[in-house]
């Protein structure tokens, strides 16, 4: 089951692909009597019975519902509750480039998780460009990574609970520029730009995935492939990030923790590969789908 948040006709609904994925139906049509607002709004309130509902309109033979032509697909979640939980230095190949592209010793190695946090006012979706703000930064990077949203409150979350608290998987593309990034020591300036943080196309209920999450991560741009790798090699599990990330740390249903990048980013070629206006990003997961961006 893939949610989907769209606008048609100047109207933005939140809905789910009909299982051909050819064609959406919406949750005001399937659950009218519920009134679920936006995504945010349906993680925080269903229940099995509407899950139930969904499925079996899912399941007809014939197409139902609105051609996914004929409508934008959105981010689906567009105002995040917080800032974005992001994990650095999340697979070993992007660790080695890490250390070498940005020179900072902290990363030599660490033993427990990277964290940050990306500030997002409003997180774009596909076919949206981005501002590159080139003038400010020349050193554009793209960054493809699986993003957990959380479904159920928690603190201190044991190992073998937190698949219970997930929601969904969804595509993460966590733009950054890189001389903001060194400069400034701390990661979230060269973070946090506006339109540098991009979700969707959809998300993947977490009850239809593997678990523990087995996805191939990809990014090509302009057509060369740059990213390719699989979260079997996460060095620090969905598991353990949601567990260590909530002792004494309350996550909210709605919540976003971006899980890291593989190797492969600009900044990891000689010479860098940097973006620049016009380019295009094409951020992929299996099962999921793609995020396509421009650079402006």
């Amino acid at each position: 089951m893939k949610f989907v948040w769209y606008e048609k006709n100047g109207i933005k609904q939140l809905g789910v692909l009909q299982k051909e994925e050819s064609h959406i139906l919406s949750l005001k049509d399937l659950l009218p009597e519920r009134g679920f607002l936006d995504l945010l709004d349906f993680i925080k309130r269903y229940t099995p019975e509407d899950i139930a509902v969904i499925r079996g309109a899912m399941e007809k033979e014939k197409p139902q519902g609105t051609p996914l032509t004929k409508v934008r697909v959105l981010s689906p979640i567009e105002r995040p509750i917080h800032d974005i939980i992001c994990v650095g230095v999340n697979y070993e190949s992007h660790l080695k480039e890490s250390t070498l592209g940005l020179k900072d010793p902290k990363l030599d190695g660490p033993k427990e998780p990277v964290y940050f946090s990306k500030r997002a006012v409003r997180i774009l979706g596909t076919e949206e460009p981005i501002e590159g703000f080139l003038s400010l930064d020349d050193a554009l990077d793209y960054e493809v990574e699986l993003a957990v949203l959380m479904g159920k409150e928690g603190r201190d979350i044991p190992k073998d609970k937190v698949k219970d608290h997930i929601f969904g998987y969804t595509v993460f593309n966590d733009v950054s520029s890189r001389t903001l990034q060194k400069s400034h020591i701390q990661w979230y300036k060269g973070k946090s730009l506006d339109t540098h943080s991009i979700l969707g196309p959809y998300v993947l209920f977490a009850e239809d995935a593997a678990y523990p999450p087995d996805f191939t991560v990809e990014t090509q741009v302009n057509g060369e492939l740059r990213q390719k790798s699989s979260t079997r090699l996460f060095i620090h599990d969905v598991d353990k990030l949601i567990s260590d990330f909530s002792r004494g740390i309350t996550l909210e249903a709605g919540d976003i923790i971006a899980t890291g990048t593989p190797s492969g980013v600009g900044m990891g070629f000689d010479p860098p590969k940097f973006l620049k206006s016009g380019d295009l990003m094409e951020c992929s997961i299996s099962g999921i789908g793609t995020l396509r961006n421009k650079v402006r």
